[in-house]
């Protein structure tokens, strides 16, 4: 009988599949390495068991023990799998702008999941990497991984998903692509490509938001790179010590909206349901486009499943908020689709500005068209009319056809984006569309960049 002796016998061994669509105007022969073949779907299931077995062997953690680790969800679920098989309890620290189906199946898997805020520095109290370090001090019989800085997770790779990656290629190889966040994985592959052959091009997938690429090039690391960012699993804002950056040959940056786009392209295209770093991979590849040649043979690697990602990059409402959706805007009615069940919001002329208030916090709005015997006649927006009310309270009981400014523009329904966007300027917040049967919708300069974006 062939049969494996438990789950973990099953990590490693993932198959290499061409690209062909993806990649048709690029020069050369592209090759993905498909990780969501792992038991944990992901290519963390190789390092978090090393790191496991490692701790084992050097006594730093005890039967019954409790493993704890800060981690965007693969690691996490790698390390789920081990602590199952060795009897270990297990606490995931994520942070929040992790995809919620991570943290699910975290705790389908037994896992104690915390979540933490992205947005404060790194050495805040509230930050991942404090809570994890913080619940391993107070946790009795314990074990901080800490895969950032674990040599175990480098050497993983290096022992192997490099020697997977040379064989499959039969050497053949001559460029490895990778998304960089604890660098174990480009560190490990790449320390052993150019070992067998110091000419293979090892190069890294960072995000905006991240310092990886400045620091590489210049050695500095900047700050004012630090800022907030969406694409998950690569990318950090410290210099992890996995990430050897003498063995990085080059650092492209992939924007969060090409990343995501290009994620739902690899499942539409390829037939391979990966998550969002194997967007900023291919990205980033099709980014690199003049690097290569006919001869050349590029692996990239594909870290985790599609799945994890499904109310994220692959549901149009999450994307569409984000403004990540092409979702060729032509005319002032497409944009109107958007919000056409509802009501345009008037006053009229003789209302008192008070009442324009009101209806700006009800509905939420900055602009209000005035009308005077059912025809508009002007409108009111909130900046104006605010300043005005600080200037003057008394303002507040007048009328509004004392405050109000010339009408908006109005334009016909099948006005482009073009043509409304030469009516919106610093002056004219908006324009109105006339829709027929006296019936108008307004078009804001919000409007236009969720059109545009």
């Amino acid at each position: 009988m062939k049969y494996y002796n438990n789950i973990l016998e099953t990590i490693g061994n993932t198959p290499l599949v061409k690209l062909n669509r993806l990649t048709k105007s690029l020069k050369g022969t592209f090759l993905a390495k498909v990780e969501t073949t792992n038991p944990g779907n992901s290519v963390k299931d190789r390092m978090a068991l090393k790191m496991v077995k490692d701790a084992e062997a050097q006594g730093l953690i005890k039967p019954g023990g409790t493993i704890i680790e800060g981690t965007s969800g693969n690691t996490g679920m790698g390390l789920a799998l081990a602590c199952i098989e060795y009897g270990y309890k297990l606490i995931c620290v994520l942070s929040d702008k992790q995809s919620k189906e991570k943290m699910d199946i975290l705790r389908a898997v037994g896992a104690e999941v915390v979540v933490c805020p992205t947005n404060v520095e790194p050495d805040d109290p509230r930050s991942y990497y404090s809570v994890s370090k913080r619940l391993a001090a107070e946790t009795p019989n314990s074990w901080y991984v800490n895969q950032y800085d674990n040599p175990s997770n480098a050497i993983a790779h290096y022992e192997q998903t490099g020697p997977e990656i040379w064989d499959q290629t039969e050497g053949k190889i001559t460029h490895f692509v990778v998304g960089v966040g604890t660098g174990g994985t480009i560190s490990g592959v790449g320390k052993y490509l150019k070992e067998q052959n110091p000419d293979v091009k090892i190069l890294g997938i960072d995000t905006y938001g991240s310092v990886f690429k400045k620091y590489h090039e210049t050695g500095i690391f900047d700050e004012n790179e630090i800022y907030s960012y969406i694409t998950e699993g690569i990318g950090e804002d410290i210099l992890p010590k996995n990430v050897d950056f003498s063995i990085i040959d080059h650092f492209e940056k992939v924007t969060d909206k090409d990343a995501a786009v290009m994620t739902r392209r690899i499942a539409k295209e390829e037939g391979i349901f990966v998550g969002n770093s194997a967007g900023s991979a291919i990205s980033g590849l099709l980014q690199m486009e003049d690097m290569f040649t006919e001869d050349d043979v590029v692996v990239v690697l594909f870290h985790d499943h599609g799945s994890r990602y499904v109310g994220k990059m692959f549901n149009d409402d999450w994307m569409r908020e984000r403004g990540f959706l092409d979702e060729g805007f032509k005319n002032a009615s497409d944009i109107i689709g958007q919000h056409g069940d509802k009501k345009l919001v008037t006053c009229g002329s003789e209302e008192l500005v008070a009442h324009a208030v009101a209806k700006m916090k009800e509905y939420n709005i900055s602009q209000i068209p005035v009308t005077k015997d059912g025809v508009i006649a002007g409108y009111v927006d909130d900046s104006r009319l605010y300043q005005s009310i600080i200037e003057d309270a008394s303002i507040m009981d007048s009328p509004l056809s004392q405050v109000m400014q010339p009408a908006l523009p109005i334009l016909p329904a099948n006005a482009t984006i073009e043509e409304i966007s030469k009516n919106v300027n610093k002056q004219v917040p908006a324009v109105l569309i006339d829709m027929g049967e006296g019936k108008h919708h307004i078009v804001t300069r919000h409007d236009l960049i969720n059109a545009i974006a």
